[in-house]
């Protein structure tokens, strides 16, 4: 295996690129005494880009930070949860707006500057009296320290049990530059994007047009890739900033030599929160990983790898530990792609199921204690040609139906 090109900075988080602060604290949008507003904020004008959820219906922060966005440069992040202000009509619209201008005269900086992500309940009006007063107190709790990047990343969560985050160095022109990722989401999670609130922050010389480009490709092998329940948010969103404060010489782009690593970190970050997300799904008891090989375009491999992966069926088999391969066959047939149906082998782990899309003799008490393990490999050989994917998922619960049952109680 490959030494990879970046060194993980253990106690790392979201404001340890050069030049970033966050904050987050409670203010009362959520029942429980948990954060539910944040905020991070670069010292200077930070090269920016983002990709959005492709549900129709598209929250009102959404539209707010796409024109914040248009010059490509962002200084600020408000962020709440607890109410995805999703649905709420020109109401929804004036309170994102108001978001965005308390944050920039809270931070100092320009509205245009300022992105706005809101994740919870979809439907209600946000409780502007609540969202002012938690926006005021937070620019006195910005903290370039450990606890400003805990605090934020405990005010994006909703029914998450667990932070997700990462943060990454890797050489460039031979000097240290740093990746950083925080993000939530548990449920209605299903490409493309999630009920996914994720942001990336950097001290990398790039420009906004490049990192975009970045983001764009590596959205499409990581965050597109997983799911929980198959539902699509209206709230979904990846941003990154990019201070430019390292101590690089050259501006990266495709050409630059280190390219190649730097975009390798940026997606082992991504990659990172993704398959996080996808093991803390609401009732997951193990991350699902689904590759498949062989197939004739990558495409193809993404669509069938992401079938699989949103069964229910299959994704019911795992939790029952029930080495039901017929299932992830029929799965496979109805991808909407070209398959052989005469080539296709599948392993359970390193347990050989299926071999030319016929049955093969395995010892089920095997199958059934590695079933039972907290990480569930799915390969998926077509034999068709030499494109690959990976997609990541979580076995299905009783608990997603209590958690879900009773999400607005």
């Amino acid at each position: 295996m490959a030494v990879p090109s970046y060194t993980v900075v253990e106690g790392g988080s979201i404001i340890t690129p050069r030049g970033f602060q966050a904050a987050g604290l409670h203010c009362g949008l959520k029942k429980t005494e948990r954060n539910d507003i944040g905020a991070i904020v670069c010292e200077v004008p930070a090269a920016a880009a983002a990709v959005y959820t492709t549900n129709i219906f598209q929250a009102a922060p959404l539209q707010t930070t796409r024109e914040s966005l248009a010059n490509g440069v962002l200084r600020a992040v408000i962020v709440n949860s607890g109410n995805a202000n999703a649905c709420t009509g020109k109401q929804g619209d004036a309170d994102a707006y108001e978001m965005r201008a308390l944050a920039a005269e809270s931070f100092g900086v320009s509205a245009d500057d300022v992105a706005v992500a809101s994740t919870g309940v979809i439907g209600e009006n946000l409780k502007m009296d609540r969202v002012r007063d938690g926006i005021a107190r937070l620019s006195g709790a910005l903290s370039s320290d450990a606890n400003g990047g805990e605090q934020f990343s405990q005010s994006i969560l909703t029914t998450d049990l667990v932070k997700k985050e990462l943060c990454v160095t890797v050489q460039i022109d031979g000097k240290p530059v740093v990746i950083a990722g925080a993000a939530k989401g548990s449920g209605m999670i299903h490409p493309n994007m999630a009920t996914m609130l994720a942001f990336v922050t950097t001290d990398a010389q790039i420009g906004s047009e490049a990192l975009h480009k970045l983001l764009r490709r590596t959205t499409d092998d990581t965050f597109n890739m997983i799911t929980v329940d198959g539902d699509t948010s209206t709230n979904d969103m990846l941003v990154a900033m990019a201070s430019g404060l390292s101590d690089q010489k050259k501006e990266l782009n495709e050409q630059h030599a280190d390219w190649t690593a730097f975009a390798e970190a940026f997606a082992a970050v991504c990659e990172h929160l993704a398959k996080a997300i996808s093991r803390d799904g609401e009732g997951a008891t193990k991350l699902v990983e689904v590759t498949v090989t062989g197939a004739e375009s990558t495409d193809s491999a993404r669509a069938i790898a992401k079938t699989v992966i949103g069964s229910s069926l299959v994704k019911t088999a795992v939790y029952g530990a029930d080495a039901n391969w017929g299932r992830i066959i029929a799965a496979v047939g109805r991808a909407g792609v070209p398959v052989n149906p005469y080539t296709v082998d599948i392993k359970l782990g390193d347990i050989v199921v299926l071999t030319a899309s016929q049955p093969v003799k395995f010892d089920e008490d095997i199958a059934l204690e590695y079933l039972k393990g907290d990480d569930v490999l799915i390969t998926v050989e077509l034999n068709m040609g030499s494109e690959k994917a990976t997609a990541w998922g979580c076995d299905l619960t009783y608990d997603y139906v209590r958690i879900n049952a009773a999400y607005r109680t």
